[in-house]
């Protein structure tokens, strides 16, 4: 057993558990999990949990020339998608060895080419990235350095890097098209003005599933609010599309939009559904207080945050060529459509 006042070593756990230095390194660094036991790795690591067992982080670095640190900048840390994106990519990290810092770039390109810049300064082995619009030029920046980096939950049509995304327009159409099969055919979209495409892909599939089922798209069921998500305008939104010829379904196109639209319309005691279906994309926990709940597209969140983790380990191995993944959503059905 180690004196406690010493710094606990490899060497230290080895002796504890009677196996060799390099067997413990391994262990720990997640190399090679096939070819060890099972019960030796887990005792191995439950033995340096209870011995304290710190990595020396600077020799490690000095060893490997890397910091074993990612760097991952989301939209809104407040928001639940992002919040809960970030832990998956911090659990998921620690299973690499690796430690996630992160920021919020409020979808403002000045802190998102801050947050970015902040991050290479602090020599992280790779990025996680979920850039606001007008992020190309950054973008290739990176692509010019070589350094690695992963986008997650968008993508940019001209750019080629590596994406990994939810299929947002197969999601929406499922939503639009649900709506149709309860002989729904008036039907609003309330979404953000933006160029980003994977919000724009939400409409694009809102559009296709009308067109598909021969319904003339009115421009008027189309709605557009800033992506500040500012409340008064959104009430402005979901007001303009129940004025007669008022829809008959609503699908909003972000957590946020659903919000702020169900206070407004409990406000003027709109039936739901009896007056108006409604579809929100994205979880959130206020969904679970409506009454009726509201029916959402559930994104594939571990999926999303586990692929992207894996994705940038390959980049800094050099392992992977530039791709582009969608992952499917799921369309949850509650009381807000009839069921």
């Amino acid at each position: 057993m180690p004196e406690k006042s010493g710094k606990i070593s490899l060497k230290d756990i080895a002796r504890e558990v009677g196996v060799s230095v390099a067997l413990v390194s391994y262990v720990l660094n997640n190399r090679f999990e096939n070819r060890i036991n099972k019960d030796v790795a887990e005792k191995i690591r439950a033995t340096a949990q209870r011995l304290h067992y710190q990595p020396n982080q600077i020799a490690k670095s000095l060893k490997t020339s890397k910091t074993f640190t990612i760097g991952l900048v989301v939209a809104d840390i407040s928001n639940p998608f992002s919040s809960s994106l970030a832990r998956i990519i911090e659990d998921e990290g620690a299973r690499y060895g690796y430690t996630v810092i992160f920021g919020s770039s409020d979808e403002d390109l000045v802190k998102f080419e801050n947050l970015t810049n902040a991050f290479i300064n602090r020599q992280v082995d790779g990025l996680i990235l979920l850039p606001p619009s007008g992020s190309e030029p950054l973008l290739l920046r990176l692509k010019a350095m070589r350094f690695p980096f992963v986008i997650a939950d968008r993508y940019f049509p001209k750019l080629e890097a590596h994406c990994v995304n939810v299929d947002n327009l197969k999601a929406s159409y499922d939503a639009a098209s649900l709506f149709i099969e309860h002989n729904r055919k008036v039907i609003g979209l309330i979404n953000y003005k933006t160029d980003l495409a994977h919000l724009n892909d939400r409409t694009k599939g809102y559009q296709q599933a009308l067109k598909d089922a021969g319904i003339s798209i009115n421009k008027n069921w189309i709605r557009k609010v800033d992506i500040s998500n500012n409340p008064i305008e959104i009430e402005k939104a979901v007001a303009a599309l129940l004025t007669p010829p008022s829809v008959n379904a609503i699908l909003f196109a972000s957590n946020r939009i659903a919000v702020h639209a169900l206070k407004y319309l409990e406000q003027q005691q709109i039936k739901i559904p009896g007056d108006v279906e409604l579809i929100g994309f994205d979880e959130n926990e206020v969904f679970d207080f409506t009454k009726p709940q509201l029916s959402f597209i559930r994104q594939p969140m571990q999926q999303l945050g586990q692929t992207a983790t894996e994705l940038l380990m390959d980049v800094i191995a050099q392992t992977r060529k530039e791709q582009l993944i969608f992952i499917a959503a799921e369309l949850v059905k509650r009381g807000s459509t009839n069921n």
